[in-house]
């Protein structure tokens, strides 16, 4: 089967536990993930949001999603 954007954080979450748009862009050049999320949702996913703070390129702290799996949907086969 071919990755997708999908696939790929899907992938992410499992490896990782958790994907910020950040590491998104830089680890898997999905320059889109709360378009992403919103599809895996939409397919049955149970993904969790959390609002972090960051720092910015400019020092300032800032608020970014951070996404991770349900508990329940680690072992989900969507």
């Amino acid at each position: 089967m071919r990755e997708t954007n999908k696939t790929r954080v899907i992938k992410y979450l499992k490896n990782y536990g958790s994907i910020t748009p950040i590491q998104a862009i830089n680890d898997l050049g999905n320059t889109r993930l709360s378009a992403t999320i919103f599809e895996l949702k939409d397919l049955g996913w149970s993904i969790e949001t959390e609002l972090i703070k960051v720092k910015n390129r400019f020092g300032r702290t800032t608020n970014v999603a951070k996404y991770s799996l349900s508990q329940g949907d680690v072992y989900h086969n969507g």
